[in-house]
């Protein structure tokens, strides 16, 4: 190295009592944010930091690729000046309740104000979740328009065919203790799962267990309300809503292998409906591309679904996946309430949903569900029928007869044809 160039000491976190002396205490599940303590873990001052990991999840190491290429300053600190919610959300009861909720930060939206005197003592306190308006644009919607199950109303939805939305972001922040309750697993087993399985990439997971709150390099999820969002928390006005994981291919790019773009926009439409009636509609759209496997994986299951002895069949669906994978099924949803709890959502009196694992999960965590709204069978690609058979044979909700194998072979003579 040039002796020109300064150095600069690396300060390793690893250990107690290495550069945390200053942070915040936090006592995750108190109901005032001051008791709670804020989430720091930005990486200007590390003396602040009580977390493990880093903002922004994966988009965190487009970060460090911009220090390193010197596009940002080492230390950036964000200014908050306007950036306030659009809408307020909360206080809700659940934010309070350590069992509730422990994959999000219920405080991250209004950072700019709980915690108003740490910024101005010089704590990188950013938030984790933000809310504004906008307005979307579907093709869906204006064919539901031309086929008049919709109309114009100058309010929910406008003369050029958009509807107006509130839309949220929220980054996972998880609570360790409380994520390892959920997964029914001993919090020494699932910090040292984190660790192996992400090369060692955090150390503080095995070494600093007076560090609680991880903040995971994965995606998060972004909300889509239909109406006002207070009237979530009001079990009164009805609420119709989805749960959807992200798939790429079929939601962007309309491939039609599968039902998700079709589900995703008739949920849309059923969301619009409800709130043009007096009630509330919600999206909760999840970063987790083929069942959170990758959509490399996705993409070879794909493969060998197709070129199997006998082709795509519906007994074989999710045999391929697993071999391939290893696991059926990686989204796992028992976090997936939190985001519901944080809302304040206590009845979802239209679950625009036949998963199975999404209605248990839901109303494991205390929520009502009513009705259950199945996709109408004329949305469903011709491709997609295998995996639609599949699904209801596995359990899937359904309001018609479930298949037997019978049916099943039917459905692989149909797409040997």
């Amino acid at each position: 190295m040039d002796s020109a160039t300064p150095t600069r000491h690396i300060r390793l976190t690893s250990h107690p009592g290495q550069g945390t002396d200053a942070a915040p205490t936090i006592h995750w599940g108190a109901a005032d944010p001051q008791v709670r303590g804020p989430i720091v873990g930005s990486t200007g001052n590390r003396s602040q930091r009580n977390v493990i990991g880093t903002h922004s999840g994966s988009y965190g190491v487009y970060r460090a690729l911009a220090v390193a290429a010197g596009n940002l300053e080492r230390g950036h600190r964000a200014d908050l000046t306007d950036t306030a919610p659009t809408d307020p959300v909360g206080p809700c009861p659940q934010w309070g309740d350590a069992k509730r909720i422990v994959s999000i930060d219920p405080w991250g939206a209004s950072v700019q104000t709980v915690y108003a005197d740490y910024l101005a003592q010089g704590y990188d306190i950013r938030p984790t979740i933000a809310v504004t308006k906008a307005h979307i644009h579907l093709p869906e919607i204006k064919q539901a328009l031309a086929f008049q199950r919709l109309a114009i109303d100058g309010k929910v939805l406008l003369d050029d065919a958009s509807a107006t939305v509130t839309k949220v972001a929220l980054e996972p922040v998880w609570w360790l203790p409380g994520v390892a309750e959920r997964f029914k697993v001993s919090e020494a087993d699932l910090r040292r799962a984190l660790f192996e399985e992400t090369g060692g990439m955090y150390p503080e997971l095995v070494t600093r267990s007076d560090l609680e709150v991880f903040l995971p390099p994965i995606g998060g999820q972004t909300l889509y309300v239909f109406g006002d969002i207070r009237d979530l928390a009001k079990p009164e006005v009805t609420l119709t809503a989805r749960v959807h994981d992200e798939c790429n291919g079929s939601d962007v790019f309309g491939s039609d292998i599968c039902t998700c773009r079709p589900y995703l926009t008739h949920a849309i439409e059923e969301c619009i409906r409800g709130a043009q009636a007096g009630g509330v509609g919600l999206i909760a759209y999840s970063r987790k591309e083929g069942r959170a496997l990758g959509e490399v994986t996705k993409f070879l299951v794909y493969n060998a679904r197709k070129r199997q002895v006998g082709g795509d069949s519906a007994d074989k669906y999710f045999l391929r996946t697993e071999c391939v994978a290893g696991v059926q099924d990686m989204r796992f949803q028992e976090l997936m309430p939190d985001v519901l709890h944080w809302l304040g959502i206590r009845k979802i009196h239209r679950l625009v949903s036949m998963s199975n694992d999404k209605y248990d999960a839901i109303t494991g965590s205390g929520i009502e569900v009513g009705e259950r709204v199945a996709i109408p069978d004329a949305l469903i690609p011709a491709d997609a029928k295998v995996e639609m058979e599949a699904k209801i044979a596995a359990g899937y909700f359904t309001d018609g007869p479930v298949p037997t194998q019978a049916d099943l072979a039917r459905v692989q003579g149909r797409a040997l044809e």
